[in-house]
């Protein structure tokens, strides 16, 4: 069973409760599309289309990748506070959403601020993904497609990267949305091991109707990110092969990659997942201590701590289960976890979480002492946005 999913069977485990009992606020009213069909276009109009509503988007260059239980609400709002400009939901799985009420409650929230905004799926059904999509296509910029899940789950469940074996299926989930949305749809993929599969595979998406294509530049056995660095070379390829935008995913450790990706790739914009869970401020420029030793120019430090204070104050406005914010705090402060082992052996005992007792253990590790600030190199940074500045140009 899906972590997102289990809240539904373990109702009694107290990190499957929502962390603020406060409802989520209708901050606005949702713009409800018509009930009619958008009319067919031609390859040139869908093509067309595809950029007009990239740019009416801001033409957004760092987002924060769909990572499952991590990329809610709060974490959003955090990334978007410290330099994202544009973010996924965690995979949702499209058959729970259409059919449990309870389910959309928990797991999708958003707000007035939260956009541009991909709302991602999972599906192996063009019909219950259409049905899901059509509840969140008012509250979103894209309609997203999961075809990168490479974990034993998406196996069983025959979706995410393994439908990669049946592309007649992936096929039609594209066409499905994209003939009945008045949403732009786009997919998150995978590479294949031969570059030739990969560009035949990315043709096809954009045929059936994709807006815009993510590529992690990973092969679905590369699961390791730390052990397999992400291919920039394909994803260039599949820039140069198709026609609407197309995103790059992997290798983002701080600002600079970003610069260093676009570049060599061409694409129109960057994911990050895993190092934005320890560093949420990576897309403002903040790196870790070891960077610091290596042109410091006495730029601005940031205390992780006080990044998952502000993480919690979101999760009271913007409330998640608790096992959301259990997850992201271990993340942020890994470091001081290693350096005070004590502390996380406390955390980890304590099966019941409130924010008082979060906000105490940061202060407590604070005193403590021995936390890694972030630092970041103002010219640096500046030579950095100057040149995302003159791509987007």
């Amino acid at each position: 069973m899906s972590p997102a999913a289990a809240h539904l069977a373990t109702a009694s485990n107290p990190d499957e409760d929502l962390c603020a009992s406060t409802a989520f606020p209708a901050e606005e009213e949702a713009v409800l599309p018509s009930a009619v069909p958008p009319p067919p276009v031609s390859a040139e109009e869908r093509v067309e289309r595809a950029w007009a509503h990239w740019r009416r988007l801001g033409s957004p260059k760092m987002m924060v990748a769909p990572m499952v239980d991590n990329s809610e609400l709060p974490f959003r709002m955090l990334c978007r506070r410290y330099g994202a400009d544009a973010a996924y939901t965690p995979m949702l799985h499209s058959r729970i959403f259409s059919e449990n009420e309870k389910y959309r409650s928990m797991e999708f929230t958003t707000c007035k601020e939260d956009r541009p905004l991909f709302v991602q799926f999972c599906a192996n059904d063009p019909d219950i993904l259409l049905q899901a999509a059509k509840i969140v296509e008012p509250y979103c910029d894209y309609v997203d497609i999961n075809f990168g899940c490479p974990q034993r789950i998406a196996r069983r469940g025959n979706y995410g990267a393994f439908l990669m074996d049946n592309l007649p299926l992936v096929k039609s989930l594209v066409q499905n949305l994209s003939a009945n949305l008045h949403v732009p749809v786009s997919c998150k993929v995978r590479i294949f091991p031969r570059l030739e599969d990969t560009l035949a595979y990315a043709k096809m998406l954009e045929e059936a109707g994709a807006s815009l294509v993510a590529v992690h530049g990973r092969t679905r056995d590369e699961k390791d990110g730390k052990k397999f660095r992400a291919d920039w070379d394909a994803i260039k390829a599949v820039k140069d092969a198709l026609r609407i935008p197309v995103l790059a995913n992997g290798n983002i450790r701080h600002l600079e990659d970003v610069k260093d990706c676009l570049e060599h790739t061409g694409a129109d914009g960057v994911l990050s997942a895993e190092t934005l869970l320890e560093n949420p401020a990576l897309f403002a420029g903040f790196r870790t201590k070891e960077w610091k030793e290596d042109g410091y120019d006495g730029g601005s430090g940031l205390d992780q701590g006080d990044l998952v204070i502000e993480y919690l104050k979101l999760c009271e406005q913007y409330p998640v289960p608790w096992r959301m914010v259990r997850s992201h705090v271990h993340k942020m402060l890994g470091d001081w976890f290693r350096v005070h082992p004590q502390v996380r052996e406390e955390f980890n005992a304590q099966s019941k979480l409130t924010f008082e007792w979060l906000l105490d253990m940061v202060n407590r590790l604070k005193d403590l002492g021995g936390g890694i600030p972030l630092y970041r190199n103002n010219s640096a940074i500046q030579t950095t946005v100057n040149g995302l500045a003159a791509s987007n140009a």
